[in-house]
């Protein structure tokens, strides 16, 4: 799916709807008209769903999904990402975002974005 292709009724439901960030001490709420204006956005596609992050599409290739979890009725997914772009440290490059899929449309939104400190599961204590 591109991003170029949507129609413009899907534009402007991604235009109207809101995300909450926590990015390098910035909060949100934003509005995705704002990312639409300042980033050259793509769908990523994961598990067969595609996705749109508010992240420039040249990140793309850094972009690492290290666990998704969807929701019972498939309409929402939590996703845990690893994202190299600028820094490869657990500590700066870890991201959580939460994405619902938009009404009448066959793709799903990030309405949540925030950074995410990567932990590695304590040993013996988790289910793998």
């Amino acid at each position: 799916m591109k991003f170029a292709d949507l129609l413009s009724t899907a534009r402007e439901k991604i235009k109207a709807a809101r995300w909450d960030r926590i990015i390098e001490k910035h909060e949100g709420p934003e509005l995705w008209e704002s990312v639409l204006k300042y980033y050259d956005v793509e769908f990523i596609e994961v598990e067969g769903r595609w996705i749109l992050l508010p992240v420039d599409c040249s990140s793309h290739p850094n972009l690492t999904i290290l666990r998704s979890i969807w929701s019972e009725t498939g309409n929402s997914v939590t996703l845990f990402l690893k994202d190299t772009t600028y820094d490869d440290d657990p500590f700066c490059s870890g991201f959580i975002a939460v994405c619902d899929r938009v009404k009448d449309e066959n793709f799903f939104l990030a309405i949540v974005y925030h950074e995410w400190f990567i932990i590695e599961p304590a040993e013996g204590v988790f289910e793998s």
